[in-house]
């Protein structure tokens, strides 16, 4: 795998003072009949990650921060997401901030239970004219989120030199049996389900752009067959686990826990850490190398 390209001017701002936005994103998967995942494309007029084929999802907005979470969300409660982001409280928004993007960039409804395609679309236009009344348009059609069928599964902080930085969390969730995804040729031109092997290889064939962190997350895919078999591991909730790099001659190769080389490589060239791992055959048992973000 090559370095990600640099496509900013270091000598045009001062790194040290861009604010780490928190964002949230979703890995839709599905077995297609084996396993895809959904892909969206940006447009090359983006500010952020120009054409390049991304997960959806954007930045976690104050209006994900509901006073009261439980009139939208089902099966988790606040004080639980909060535990498991490791954040003091508000949780849940970043599983209602990926719902919305969801909705926004790919048409697809994270509901608890099925919504007509009439609906989703009337929601859909709503959201793209104003993406703060969704909790509000969610709450006046009697539609609640499944957020226990949504796991949060890595973390990616942007590191510093880049003019936006993130403190992105990814999330995986199986994709909704009678909803099909599209885009709005807006900032999202195209959508794609895919394998994730063949993602891999035609962004180290040249063929796609994707960024760092989706790259690192699709090889996580990679490793699995089915979307069942990613949801099992994922609902475990396993220990963190470092991204780490070996880069010999500049081949820069992110290394997965469990693969060859993991534990002499580098800690210090990726700010990502990843509960989708596949441990060995030791029921849940966590690693002695726990490590947990900050």
């Amino acid at each position: 795998m090559s370095k990600p390209k640099i496509t900013y001017d270091p000598s045009s701002f001062d790194a040290s003072a861009v604010e780490v936005r928190p964002a949230a994103t979703v890995m839709l998967i599905d077995d297609r009949p084996d396993l895809h995942v959904l892909l969206v494309h940006r447009t090359a007029r983006a500010v952020f990650a120009p054409d390049s084929w991304v997960f959806p999802g954007g930045r976690v907005d104050p209006e994900d921060h509901l006073a009261d979470f439980d009139r939208l969300c089902r099966g988790l409660s606040d004080a639980r997401a909060s535990e498991i982001l490791g954040v003091e409280r508000g949780g849940l928004a970043w599983w209602i901030a990926a719902c919305r993007e969801t909705l926004e960039e790919a048409g697809v409804l994270l509901a608890s239970s099925p919504v007509g395609p009439e609906v989703v679309a009337q929601l859909r236009q709503r959201v793209c004219e104003d993406e703060t009344v969704f909790a509000d348009l969610l709450l006046e059609h009697d539609i609640a989120l499944d957020v226990t069928a949504i796991e949060e599964v890595a973390r990616f902080i942007t590191p510093p030199g880049p003019p936006r930085r993130f403190d992105a969390r990814f999330l995986v969730a199986l994709a909704p049996p009678d909803q099909e995804p599209s885009h709005d040729a807006g900032e999202i031109v195209n959508w794609e389900w895919v394998r994730p092997q063949d993602a891999l290889d035609r962004w180290s064939g040249g063929e796609i752009e994707m960024m760092s962190p989706t790259v690192r997350m699709v090889a996580c895919l990679a490793r699995f067959e089915t979307a069942e078999a990613v949801m099992d591991i994922a609902r475990r909730r396993l220990a963190y686990q470092r991204v780490r790099v070996d880069d010999p001659e500049g081949a820069y190769r992110v290394l997965l826990p469990g693969e060859p080389g993991y534990e002499t490589a580098d800690l210090e060239v990726e700010s990502g850490w990843i509960r989708l791992w596949i441990p060995p055959d030791r029921g849940d048992e966590r690693p002695d190398s726990e490590e947990r973000p900050d």
